[in-house]
């Protein structure tokens, strides 16, 4: 096995309609470190994140996650947890070499290792990921799947044709 950069990488999300993009992030993730640390965002959080549409329940997601780490032959090296708020569980396990985030999040990430210097914990090297694109050139993202606008692979869906 080729060595890792990291021993343990955290990163966080709902993984709501687990897609393309997701699964890029994921496999990026477990080329970088040996073990990842999967922080699944709950319902109760779910629900504070004020989403304009259903997300399937936490159980549901989990179980579409351990499939596709089976799948993929991770398994062995992951561990998901739930995470109640944005933070996660990054700012209280000690163990942790680095995060994986968004542009979007990186703040988070900073306030993280804010917390774990006051904590005495090392500090996280953050990995910013790069969101895969759909066709439109826009993040894939749960929200336009569910909307109908793309599929899960991040082609364009196109609504009823005008008829001459």
């Amino acid at each position: 096995m080729v060595e890792k950069r990291f021993k343990k990488l955290a990163l966080g999300g709902t993984f709501d309609i687990l897609h393309k993009g997701h699964k890029e992030t994921l496999r990026n993730a477990f080329s970088l470190s040996e073990k990842v640390l999967i922080g699944l965002s709950t319902d109760i959080l779910v629900q504070s994140l004020h989403k304009k549409h259903k997300v399937n329940p936490y159980e549901e997601r989990k179980k579409v996650l351990e499939e596709f780490l089976e799948k993929e032959g991770l398994k062995d090296r992951v561990e998901i947890l739930p995470i109640h708020h944005r933070f996660g569980v990054a700012h209280e396990i000690q163990d942790l070499d680095a995060i994986m985030v968004s542009k979007e999040t990186y703040p988070i990430a900073l306030e993280i290792n804010k917390i774990r210097k006051e904590r005495g914990f090392k500090k996280l090297e953050v990995v910013i990921l790069e969101k895969v694109k759909a066709e439109d050139g826009e993040p894939i993202s749960s929200t336009k799947i569910r909307e109908g606008k793309i599929d899960v692979e991040g082609r364009l869906l196109r609504k009823n044709p005008l008829k001459l």
